[in-house]
């Protein structure tokens, strides 16, 4: 299953932009209010729990500076990806654009979709002010 989410312009580089991705403990600023737990496990991972899901503990897997950020599944039953790309439209703006990537059987896919593109959107929405 591949869920994208909106592009959000951000008005920062994209050098700047990709800093902020980078640094997991900014995913707390930028998840929705129906978050219910979010704790630092390290400098590249983190737990979150939004309210009536189970808790999901993501790990920064690859980055290519200023362009790519990938978070992916560390542990747990599912395994799936996060994906940031950024791309620079000018020394002052930045486009940045939400994938979800994972392997699930055709009940779970069905099950989760909707969350996962609204969780994914609100990222993207969140991001346009936090960064």
């Amino acid at each position: 299953m591949n869920l994208e989410s909106q592009k959000v312009i951000i008005e920062k580089s994209a050098e700047e932009t990709f800093n902020f991705l980078s640094d997991v403990k900014n995913f707390e600023i930028l998840m929705p209010d129906t978050i219910s737990k979010f704790e630092l496990l390290g400098e590249d991972k983190f737990l979150f729990a939004l309210k009536g899901m189970p808790e999901i503990v993501l790990k920064k897997k690859e980055t290519v500076p200023n362009n790519k950020i990938v978070l992916g599944a560390a542990g747990g039953k599912l395994d799936f990806s996060l994906i940031a790309t950024i791309t620079e439209i000018d020394s002052y703006k930045s486009e940045v654009k939400l994938n979800f990537d994972g392997e699930f059987n055709a009940m779970m896919a069905m099950m989760i979709k909707r969350p996962i593109s609204n969780f994914i959107d609100t990222l993207a929405t969140n991001m346009v002010a936090a960064v």
